[in-house]
């Protein structure tokens, strides 16, 4: 299994990138993972929504080659643990494939990539930071690898 992880921008919070850090180096003890931080759309007023998005989707986009796209959306599916570590082995068995997480900006992702995505999915009910949201997401593909892997979850 091949994983990929894109996001418009760095990480500013220095604690959150720190657990962004962890997660992702033991992430790649299990499998191997790339983290792709793209174009932001930078000194733009947040009123120019549409702008921004098409910017920000223009950095994302040419990296999706044929990849298994799933993008996270507010009204994308929720999955407990064990469900979302089902459907990535799924995935991983049905295609070679690239997984590829797809996180938007602080506006959110642009129409067109939601179109492209193979699955929509949702980490809760609740808004967090975009860049809160990294670190949610990175946990909880490790949880994943550590349930396909019949491992004991390290804390």
């Amino acid at each position: 299994m091949k994983l990929k992880i894109l996001w418009p921008g760095r990480t500013n919070d220095k604690n959150i990138k720190g657990l962004q850090d962890f997660y992702l180096k033991r992430i790649n003890q299990l499998e191997k993972c790339e983290l792709i931080e793209t174009k932001q759309a930078k000194g733009i007023a947040e009123k120019f929504t549409t702008r921004i998005k098409k910017i920000e989707a223009e950095g994302l986009e040419k990296y999706f080659k044929d990849d298994y796209i799933i993008c996270l959306f507010h009204e994308g599916k929720e999955m407990n643990s064990k469900e979302f570590a089902v459907l990535l082995e799924k995935i991983s068995l049905r295609s070679a494939r690239v997984i590829t997480f797809v996180i938007g900006g602080f506006l959110g992702l642009e129409e067109k990539i939601l179109k492209k995505a193979d699955f929509l999915l949702s980490l809760s009910k609740m808004t967090f930071s975009h860049e809160l949201t990294r670190v949610i997401l990175l946990e909880q593909i490790y949880r994943s690898l550590t349930i396909l892997k019949s491992m004991q979850y390290a804390k």
